[in-house]
């Protein structure tokens, strides 16, 4: 993997959007990643197209790629059309960097773009309702709402308001890990502060406003242990990034100090487990098939950008990707480990929960912000020093756990 580069990248503010098309924000994007690789349309020899919801929104079921493709001025080129769940721009990438390596381009292109936002909010929850199998969903539902047992939810702590059925899921998964390590809410609310202050140094987050733990603890709730400060929103917005190999580099008009190694990619998807067997996570068995194509560790890493969510979530994922030891994500949040100049800085973007989830171009905005940090140009949020970097995306639940999961290991 180490003659794999991601020359440029591009993002959207991600938010609520309502005035642009799907379209817009992609040219956008696009245009951001053209010209930090320095390269034009002509350049890119095929395409990755992440995008999960418009057949459901708009009822463009087919063809998204190459109708986005045109619209941003690249005609004749392939088109591959991705959908994995919210681990779909992550899956871009992926596929993008094994086109590259097998020699079938110099010069490819990732892009994950999404338009959730709708004055309809019973359209926009919906359209989360295929992330899991619609043909056995009270069962699913039975199994993952199990995992909670066993911890009390006090009176008063669920939402009256609509939200998604995922919400439900994360909060069991949540009552799971406190009862089995004794996390508590308090320190899930210091991972969503946490976040919610990283943001604020992010000019294209979709929330920037500062929590204290304390007010995260007293804002609305969604589903015991979860806040709504601790949940991410629905968003709208689009990442882009230009992927090469030495050959294409030489043609790019950036410098190699401005190149970041793809050092691994790797895509995993779940298995039958114990709920309570965590050495089996899903995001576990792909760390593990990530290192061991990086010739790295966890003690390697620099900075992390993991799939929040939920709060609850970024602690799961940092244990499994083996960045603090198991049952002890929360602990590392309290005591500052996380936080942007702690030991492992984890989420400097504000993470799902503040930064926005839109969820084809999710995966492509942690490697925005990998790639902004590997550089030294994340401004107020920047990791010092930062030289080893992972991205941790899941999509989907199938099972106890996500369906999907995509670790990138990135390096100067």
């Amino acid at each position: 993997m180490s003659d794999i580069y991601i020359a440029g990248v591009g993002m959207t503010q991600f938010g609520r959007q309502l005035d642009r098309s799907l379209k817009d924000l992609s040219a956008d994007a696009c245009a951001r990643a053209f010209a930090d690789a320095g390269c034009g349309r002509e350049d890119i020899e095929a395409v990755f197209f992440g995008n999960c919801v418009q057949g459901h929104m708009e009822g463009q079921d087919m063809i998204r790629g190459e109708l986005v493709a045109r619209a941003v001025g690249m005609q004749g080129v392939p088109v591959v059309n991705v959908e994995n769940a919210c681990a779909t721009a992550s899956t871009a990438v992926a596929m993008a960097t094994a086109y590259v390596r097998s020699g079938m381009a110099d010069i490819v292109l990732a892009l994950g773009a999404e338009k959730m936002c709708s004055p309809d909010k019973a359209l926009m929850f919906s359209a989360f309702d295929g992330a899991w199998d619609v043909h056995e969903t009270e069962c699913s539902r039975e199994t993952l709402l199990a995992m909670g047992q066993g911890v009390e939810v006090p009176e008063g702590s669920v939402s009256n308001q609509p939200y998604s059925v995922f919400m439900d899921i994360y909060a069991a998964m949540s009552r799971a890990h406190m009862r089995t390590y004794g996390s508590t809410q308090a320190q899930i609310a210091a991972v969503s502060a946490k976040n919610h202050v990283h943001s604020t140094h992010n000019p294209l987050a979709q929330y920037r406003k500062p929590y204290t733990v304390e007010a995260v603890l007293a804002a609305p709730p969604i589903v015991f242990p979860l806040t709504l400060p601790m949940c991410s929103p629905i968003s709208d917005g689009a990442a882009a990034a230009v992927i090469c190999n030495s050959a294409g580099l030489r043609k790019l008009a950036v410098s190699d100090d401005r190149a970041i190694r793809v050092l691994a990619s790797v895509l995993q998807t779940s298995a039958e487990r114990d709920p309570y067997d965590y050495d089996r996570h899903v995001t576990r068995l792909a760390a593990m098939r990530a290192y061991a194509m990086a010739g790295l560790g966890p003690l390697d890493v620099d900075v992390a950008e993991v799939h929040d969510a939920t709060a609850m979530g970024e602690i799961i994922e940092i244990e499994a990707l083996g960045l603090v030891p198991p049952g002890e994500g929360g602990i590392a949040a309290e005591r500052g480990d996380t936080v942007i100049g702690g030991r492992i800085p984890v989420n400097p973007s504000g993470g799902l929960e503040c930064k926005g989830h839109p969820i084809g171009a999710t995966g492509l905005g942690q490697i925005y912000e990998l790639v902004s940090q590997l550089r030294g140009d994340a401004g107020a949020r920047q990791i010092e020093g930062a030289r080893v970097a992972v991205a941790q995306n899941g999509g989907g639940v199938l099972g106890v756990e996500e369906a999907v999961v995509a670790v990138t290991i990135l390096g100067r």
